[in-house]
């Protein structure tokens, strides 16, 4: 078999995992807030995918022209293009769809030509008390560079400006960053309708207003457009081949913040969209893609529900668990018995709470910790500071390559070098992903350490809508681990070894291959085998090949991978033993888990690594076998509830149908909802 058929590209996967978000979108079981707020979920994926899959390459395609002018990268360009415009045309009926849904309970996202005479006098009332302020007209002339000007996926109003023969050009930011995208139309007398209008469509209504006393002209018509950079994120260091590296390193000053999607509504005058594209550079490698009259979707993750609380999900209150009441400090608590946390079922506030009490128990001498990406009001670095005000040995590991929070990050380290905090950066190379921290306290005559090992970021926001691990143990065994990661990070040239941690770019590698090894020795002897993994993506082509071989040994492989997955699934004599379901939810599944059957006594392991090359290879991450048997039963009680899903599962294979799990004459099993009813009565009291 061809080594293209035993692999699915990994953007095309991507686009797949994509596909599953519009499909709860599309699912009428979901409430129907909840379907638009998919549409935007759906949307700002699809951003970042351009920004960062797509723009890779693109700069892969540019570097193949120098090399060998392979045609690859430029059919799966073309597949690229054909799934997105496909996928678009279905969000663009799904959404008209979704508007009549709206309308049938009685709310209404209208247009400027739907307006009654009492809402166009608000709205001219609402334009210029409150939204001309923001708004200057960007004139298209021959000096205008547009791409050095426009703001990335900003959306803006491309309008014609029609004097008799004569056609001029101008361009209107949609100012979405300052004002709401919805705004909320005064009701009309005697009905019981909500009325919304959208930012875009007051600037419809308002063009006269915006260009009235400054042009003469017959006709202004309007139309959206939007376009997406290249994120160009520290390429040198993410890049797998070294003479990508260097090729792209080389490109870099030409390729950055260069367009790579140009998305326009499909009506636009076909001399207008040339005129953009080449005021914007668009090449022949970019993504020209029609679309509908709105862009910039991402704003309907916040769609707000101005009509039933039906019309969103219902409420699941965040648990606390039991295993902190009756103690007088969270430390009593840990060192009785580890604890096993799992957002967003349980809340986050433990954590918090653990290290507001650390920053000011007189027995804590030192922390270490490491943040990635942190809430954007972090109690955490405010407690990280009041530590280092009380005193306390303060050391913040800051990943500054964190993509996309790189600006919020070199804020955060400043505040916390201000304030006395030890500020560590990342070395060239080697991004720092794992999540940490380690706490030490004097206890009598001695020093005892705590440890947090988890899969997620230590943030409060995406605790609450991401499924993800913390553990929290006194175990010497695991703590003085986690100790050896710290001097790691600071001295990552230094040997050092680990029992009980899976550490990248350590040992990973080696001991995920051994750990896959023994389950095909022991398929092959005959005793008990088998290996789950739950994984955001599964990529690493070396890693693939070893589940191949394991499955070809006739070990069962359950995978359940939420995004991107490379691995084909029932190929015959390569993957028949490998299942793989993904599961898209209400809720963000994010945590990564191991489990090897190890002879029977299954050995589960939590990590913040997903299995490709770069987690593996070239970040430091960090995985923990779990060591208490209680908390080993759960994580594995949780995982069979996940595989059980009849409602949200999907079925990956070779053709990325994305097809429902079918459920036959099995229960109804919805995993998150169940996950919460277990985890709910673990901490009822007896």
């Amino acid at each position: 078999m061809s080594q293209d058929k035993l692999y699915i590209e990994k953007e095309l996967s991507w686009l797949s995992f994509n596909e599953r978000v519009l499909q709860e979108a599309a699912d009428k079981r979901n409430p129907l807030i909840e379907r638009m707020r998919f549409l935007g979920i759906y949307s700002s994926n699809l951003d970042e995918f351009f920004k960062v899959r797509f723009a890779d390459l693109k700069r892969r395609i540019l570097i193949n022209e120098l090399q060998s002018g392979s045609a690859q990268s430029r059919h799966l360009l073309s597949k690229i293009q054909s799934r997105v415009v496909k996928a678009g045309q279905e969000f663009d009926a799904l959404y008209n769809e979704l508007l009549l849904e709206l309308a049938r309970n009685q709310i209404f996202l209208i247009n400027e030509r739907q307006l009654s005479p009492d809402q166009q006098t608000w709205l001219t009332h609402y334009f210029r008390h409150e939204l001309r302020q923001h708004i200057t007209p960007i004139l298209l002339t021959p000096e205008t560079d547009l791409v050095q000007f426009l703001k990335d996926d900003y959306t803006y109003l491309a309008v014609e400006i029609i004097r008799g023969t004569t056609i001029h050009y101008a361009l209107l930011e949609i100012p979405a960053d300052k004002l709401p995208r919805f705004v909320n139309l005064p009701p009309e007398s005697s009905q019981r309708s909500k009325s919304m209008i959208l930012l875009d469509n007051i600037l419809r209504f308002c063009l006269n207003d915006i260009f009235s006393g400054f042009f003469d002209y017959d006709t202004l018509n309007a139309y959206s457009m939007k376009m997406t950079r290249d994120a160009e994120y520290d390429l040198v260091h993410e890049m797998e081949s070294s003479m990508l590296e260097l090729m792209s390193s080389s490109l870099k000053q030409r390729l950055t913040a260069e367009p790579v999607r140009f998305v326009y509504q499909r009506d636009m005058p076909q001399e207008l969209v040339d005129t953009l594209c080449r005021k914007l550079s668009i090449s022949n490698f970019d993504s020209i893609i029609p679309g509908g009259r709105y862009h910039n979707f991402k704003d309907f993750i916040s769609f707000p529900n101005v009509g039933k609380a039906n019309l969103v999900n219902r409420p699941l209150p965040r648990l606390r668990h039991a295993g902190f009441d009756h103690f007088r400090n969270v430390f009593d608590a840990i060192r009785e018995q580890d604890i096993l946390l799992y957002y967003p079922y349980y809340t986050f506030e433990h954590v918090l709470e653990m290290l507001r009490q650390a920053s000011f128990d007189p027995g804590v001498v030192a922390i270490k910790i490491n943040i990635y990406r942190v809430a954007k009001d972090s109690r955490i670095i405010d407690s990280m500071i009041h530590a280092a005000h009380n005193g306390k040995k303060v050391t913040v590991v800051v990943e500054l390559q964190a993509r996309f929070d790189e600006e919020a990050n070199i804020h955060w380290s400043r505040r916390l070098t201000q304030a006395g905090v030890h500020v560590i950066f990342s070395v060239p190379g080697l991004k720092i992903h794992a999540k940490l921290f380690l706490i030490s306290r004097r206890e009598e005559d001695k020093i005892v350490r705590y440890a947090h090992i988890g899969t997620g970021n230590f943030n409060e926001k995406t605790a609450r809508v991401y499924t993800d691990y913390s553990l929290l143990t006194a175990d010497a065994r695991i703590t003085n681990e986690v100790r050896q990661v710290f001097n790691f990070i600071e001295n990552p040239y230094r040997p050092v070894s680990f029992n009980h941690l899976i550490v990248s770019p350590q040992n990973s590698r080696n001991i995920l291959y051994q750990l896959i090894d023994n389950e095909i020795a022991a398929s092959q002897r005959g005793a008990p085998c088998g290996i789950t993994l739950k994984l955001n993506n599964l990529v690493d082509r070396g890693l693939i090949e070893r589940l191949y071989a394991a499955s070809g040994a006739g070990v069962p492989v359950n995978l359940l991978v939420r995004g991107m997955c490379a691995l084909v699934p029932q190929l015959e004599g390569v993957s028949d033993n490998i299942r793989v379901t993904s599961i898209v939810d209400r809720f963000l599944e994010h945590d990564r888990v191991y489990i090897f059957e190890d002879n029977g006594a299954r050995k589960v392991i939590l990590s913040s690594a997903d299995w490709m090359t770069r987690n593996i290879d070239f970040r430091i991450e960090v995985g923990v076998v779990l060591l208490d048997p209680r908390l080993k039963q759960r994580v594995l009680d949780i995982i069979g509830i996940l595989l059980s899903d009849t409602t949200k599962a999907r079925i990956i294979d070779k053709e990325l149908s994305n097809h429902y799990v079918p459920r036959g004459n099995r229960r109804k099993v919805r995993a998150q909802q169940a996950i919460y009813d277990y985890i709910q009565s673990l901490e009822q009291p007896e």
